[in-house]
């Protein structure tokens, strides 16, 4: 089920991090997975977090398909109407299976200002992307790699399962990302994070603001602790 706007817009304030830690609160343990752990080319920095749900693919670029031309086409024009569906907005999360991710690059000025016209707030991928300087304004690349070629990219499946850089992701699943990365929201927790977010930052409050004062000492970070021990 899509969640409120409002929700969304609200996540969108916060960076990836933060939604990281606030879902450990949400959770009361930390986490080993769920997010990704290898570094990403981030194309804009400075735009504002991606918050969607998730459209899934996966892409081959070494070697052509064994396709039919015609069949080729059909098999495009489904993963539009698939990418061009409900829920929105969309996030697209296309894992590259070649042994070499990245050979080709799928993303580039046409895709990007195609998906971006389909509701797609940008792309989270293993693979390569190019066109840097032409790609459609807001649309965002986290990416594994630049390159210059799309060589012989073609979509293998849409809508199953994917795994990037250790986030596996499934149809729908609503991710959190921007230039440090991303993280796929449980959907039991979603609307919890707002709270988890507003605990988490009262807690560091007592630890920054000891940290801050002259003659900052041990005991000040106990006192920080004890304190912080005390939100809920």
């Amino acid at each position: 089920m899509p969640h409120p706007a409002s929700l969304l817009a609200d996540l969108r304030r916060y960076d990836t991090p933060t939604i990281c830690n606030a879902l450990e609160v949400v959770q009361g343990k930390r986490g080993s997975s769920g997010f990704t752990t290898e570094p990403f080319f981030c194309l804009d920095p400075s735009l504002p977090p991606m918050v969607g749900y998730a459209r899934t693919a996966t892409i081959r670029a070494r070697q052509p398909s064994a396709a039919a031309p015609a069949e080729m086409k059909q098999r495009r024009l489904a993963y539009y109407e698939y990418v061009a569906g409900d829920p929105s907005p969309s996030v697209v999360v296309i894992q590259d299976l070649d042994k070499q991710p990245g050979f080709g690059a799928f993303w580039g000025e046409v895709n990007s200002t195609v998906h971006a016209g389909l509701g797609a707030l940008g792309v989270i991928t293993n693979g390569s992307v190019r066109d840097l300087d032409a790609i459609a304004p807001g649309f965002q690349f986290l990416a594994g790699k630049v390159g210059p070629s799309h060589a012989h990219v073609h979509p293998v499946e849409f809508g199953g399962p994917v795994d990037i850089f250790g986030m596996e992701v499934r149809d729908g699943d609503l991710i959190h990302a921007d230039r440090h990365g991303a993280v796929v929201i449980p959907e039991a927790d979603a609307a919890q994070l707002p709270r988890g977010i507003d605990i988490m930052i009262k807690r560091e409050k007592f630890m920054l603001d000891a940290a801050k004062q002259p003659g900052f000492s041990v005991a000040d970070i106990k006192r920080a602790l004890d304190a912080a021990e005390d939100i809920h």
